[in-house]
């Protein structure tokens, strides 16, 4: 247990993030969760049997001590750091038009700073294993939409990838961008109206595309990943 990989998850206690630390738990992985809600994160340990090699963070991915915090953490406690998985965001789902500006403030931290929060405190230690790290960007940041001011972060999440792998490739650290499109989760319970009526993916779905791309043998770097339910024609 002591050799197994480990693996920090932001956004680890519901949807695509808790998806990814079970299926990686039941591969032998020791994996960290952060979430804001400690509550929720403590069902999901509930849920998984509490398990020896969960460790359960609370604390923002845009919250630059917290992410700090979160990765030092898992190396003093687990002695290394083979993965970072930055899954935390959310959307408003509203526009430039006619969207509620003060609620952008953290969508943008979240979904933009968040990721490049957890790259930046996570170097030293994926250095050290030739590690690897996967960002959860999403269809939205490959295509247009009007207005869209979350589709806009996806975008920004899409650029911090490749320039992310062009910066690390030479340490021997692999950089994947998962974009999912339309996915079930709580993602959509705050969108006016509720769940749409189309074809989605499923979160359990998305964990198993984000460790296939972990589990590529050494030297092989898996880069975009776009992923959509059939059905789904942007």
């Amino acid at each position: 247990m002591t050799d197994s990989p480990v693996a920090l998850i932001t956004g680890g206690g519901s949807g695509i993030g808790a998806a990814t630390a079970r299926q990686l738990v039941k591969q032998g992985y020791r994996v960290t969760i952060t979430g804001r809600s400690e509550d929720r994160l403590r069902r999901f340990a509930t849920e998984l049997g509490e398990p020896e090699g969960l460790l359960v963070i609370p604390g923002s991915a845009a919250d630059h001590d917290a992410v700090r915090t979160a990765v030092a953490t898992t190396v003093t406690t687990f002695g290394r750091l083979d993965v970072v998985v930055a899954n935390a965001g959310y959307a408003t789902f509203d526009d430039l038009a006619d969207g509620d500006p003060t609620r952008w403030d953290d969508m943008v931290l979240t979904n933009v700073l968040g990721p490049a929060l957890l790259i930046n405190a996570a170097l030293p230690a994926l250095r050290e294993s030739k590690g690897r790290i996967v960002l959860v960007g999403s269809v939205a940041g490959h295509v247009y939409t009007p207005g869209n001011i979350y589709g806009a972060t996806k975008w920004a999440v899409t650029g911090i990838a490749e320039n992310t792998r062009r910066m690390v490739t030479a340490d021997g650290i692999g950089v994947t961008l998962i974009s999912p499109g339309a996915t079930k989760t709580n993602f959509f319970d705050d969108a006016p109206g509720g769940l749409p009526d189309r074809d989605f993916l499923s979160a359990e779905q998305l964990g198993r595309t984000i460790v296939w791309a972990i589990g590529q043998p050494e030297g092989v770097d898996i880069n975009t990943v776009i992923i959509r339910p059939i059905g789904q024609t942007v």
